[in-house]
């Protein structure tokens, strides 16, 4: 990559090292990143691709390893083969890479028992994330494993159980199955034999997304506040530098833009690098997800405040959810920026039921 001319490094991506691991089932790649110092009671936090990218790339792109060393926890990058999935997407609608014990599901297992051996980590302090197939991937994870986690990240991903095969995940992307929040909670209570705490959740999602219809983060959302007890209504919200989030106490939130596709946001002024669904919409996800799970130090200051761009609009396109398309049509003309942004979020919300009024 270069910048003005001149090579850039990669700096993220020199930082992770593969490394061998076993039983590997689902045949993948395992990349660690550990800056020094980190060890005894250190976090771990497990980064999951999208289709077409690599470990390395995904990391350099979001910044997770230099974060990493900011904040002192450990990264452990997966990477899926192209004997696997010819797009390099991970199998989230193969029942057999997603149960527990199997596959991919399995071989992501024995990398994250691996790695809080080998460093001597915090087991209660395991966290993961992914985007597209690998936010799925991560949803797979957590409902396979929910014991492992003490909290996810679904990042233009889809709920555990949308899919069992190739033609439902297609169906998927293009709209979420219709489903109870119960009926969503069931499918992850009977992933497994857990009957502890349910890790918390931060999910975030484009309204204007093309590949994984907005509507997925709905029921992803509903699979786990059901699974907390916690009321879809009972949200209170914030705007977010051009989107608007949704949060629970500290179980669940939810990030909502209205002008995004599909990508994982990021701010290249705080954290990683702009690329092929890697968003530079002036606010870094990777650093929100961290201080929702916690990773970041009470004492620790906060990076000064920089000017936001405005995200940069998306087309409408055919896949994306009716009513979020309507919810988007400006109101009134002499409204402020702020607030047009605003009332075509809540409207959209509205229109997804997640708002009384």
């Amino acid at each position: 990559m270069k910048a003005n001319g001149k090579a850039r490094p990669a700096a993220s991506e020199a930082a992770l090292v593969e490394t061998a691991f076993a039983p590997n089932p689902g045949n993948l790649r395992m990349f660690q990143h550990v800056p020094e110092g980190v060890g005894s009671g250190g976090a771990l936090v497990v980064v999951l691709h999208g289709c077409g990218q690599t470990a390395g790339g995904y990391d350099l792109g979001t910044g997770w390893s230099r974060l990493a060393d900011q904040l002192g926890f450990a990264v452990l990058a997966v990477e899926q083969k192209a004997a696997n999935n010819p797009n390099t997407c991970f199998n989230w609608f193969n029942p057999e890479d997603i149960a527990r014990g199997d596959g991919e599901a399995a071989s992501i297992a024995a990398m994250i028992g691996a790695a809080v051996q080998t460093h001597g980590l915090d087991q209660r302090r395991v966290f993961i994330t992914g985007l597209s197939a690998g936010g799925a991937m991560a949803a797979a994870m957590l409902a396979a494993y929910p014991e492992l986690f003490a909290g996810g990240a679904i990042i233009a991903g889809l709920p555990f159980g949308a899919a069992a095969n190739v033609r439902e995940a297609l169906d998927s992307m293009r709209s979420a199955p219709l489903r109870t929040p119960q009926q969503w909670g069931d499918a992850v209570r009977a992933a497994s034999t857990h009957t502890g705490p349910w890790p918390k959740i931060s999910i975030w999602h484009g309204a204007l997304d093309a590949v994984v219809n907005v509507n997925n983060a709905q029921a992803s959302l509903a699979q786990w506040a059901g699974l907390h007890g916690l009321g879809l209504t009972d949200a209170k919200q914030e705007m977010v530098t051009g989107a608007v989030r949704l949060y629970w106490g500290d179980q669940i939130e939810l990030y909502t833009f209205p002008a995004l596709g599909h990508g994982t946001p990021i701010d290249s002024r705080d954290l990683g690098q702009p690329a092929p669904f890697i968003l530079d919409v002036g606010i870094s996800s990777a650093r929100r997800i961290a201080e929702f799970w916690g990773l970041v130090p009470v004492a620790m200051p906060k990076p000064r405040p920089k000017p936001v761009p405005a995200p940069t609009p998306v087309p409408p396109q055919e896949s994306a959810l009716p009513q979020i398309e309507a919810a988007l049509l400006p109101q009134r003309e002499n409204a402020s920026l702020e607030g047009k942004i605003e009332n075509l979020i809540r409207r959209a919300l509205k229109a997804a039921g997640l708002l009384r009024r």
